[in-house]
């Protein structure tokens, strides 16, 4: 009997795709409390999928001065600080240690969804390494990840080949299947993020607890897993026991 920390080997593999943008701290709050739910439900073997959003696609490709964009977004720092201090109090219960003061460019994040596609390209891990990172470095660091020089780096940290990642961000590689898959996303109703979709049907909006996103998975999973012994019941038995 596999133990109850270790994923079924019979259990169907529940995959979970999260449109999200790296400049949302919602999605580092939410892929924080993902990463707590597969604490919580570790005999559900889960493959994650990033998928990409941008909040704010009118950006400049460098940027843009900090200060002048919320002062454009939000009418001024006193509202934005009103803002992001529910959002500080949000993280510090996923455990993060929001440094809004630190960050002194609101990038455009394009580029950063180029290299997460890539990053996918190479395994899942890699892609959830990588955007693990770019939220570390944008929301703890202050960092411009819109920077290339900041992007290779961390492809470099996730364990991709950083000189090969600068000399494609250099280029036009997947930026139009990028805007693409973003327009499709629009399409299926996604309107704000992070978004959840488990096992390609079932959108889960928002930054749930932990607590949600294990249950969901459970049950999803033992859905799936007892669609997968019917189909083997019926290739079995196609006169139904008749």
């Amino acid at each position: 009997m596999p133990s109850p920390e270790a994923p079924a080997k019979d259990a169907p593999g529940l995959t979970i795709d999260i449109v999200s943008d790296v400049m949302c701290p919602w999605c580092f709050i939410g892929q924080k409390n993902l990463e707590a739910a597969r604490k919580l439900a570790p005999e559900v073997p889960v493959e994650i999928r990033w998928r990409p959003y941008q909040l704010d696609p009118t950006l400049p490709p460098g940027g843009k001065d900090r200060k002048q964009y919320l002062e454009e977004k939000f009418g001024g720092g006193e509202r934005a600080r009103e803002i992001y201090s529910r959002v500080e109090e949000a993280g510090k219960a996923s455990g993060i240690d929001f440094q809004f003061e630190r960050i002194a460019v609101s990038p455009n994040t394009l580029d950063a969804h180029r290299l997460i596609r890539w990053a996918g390209g190479v395994s899942p891990k890699t892609q959830d390494r990588l955007v693990r990172r770019l939220f570390e470095l944008y929301f703890t660091e202050g960092a411009n990840i819109a920077d290339h020089n900041v992007l290779a780096a961390a492809a470099g940290e996730a364990g991709m080949d950083a000189a090969i990642v600068r000399d494609l961000l250099a280029r036009d590689d997947d930026r139009e299947s990028v805007t693409d898959e973003i327009a499709q996303a629009q399409q299926m109703g996604v309107t704000g993020v992070p978004f959840f979709v488990f096992a390609g049907k079932y959108g889960v909006p928002g930054a749930q607890p932990p607590e949600v996103l294990a249950n969901a998975m459970r049950q999803i999973s033992a859905e799936m897993k007892e669609a997968a012994d019917f189909a083997v019941s019926s290739r079995n038995d196609p006169q139904g026991g008749a």
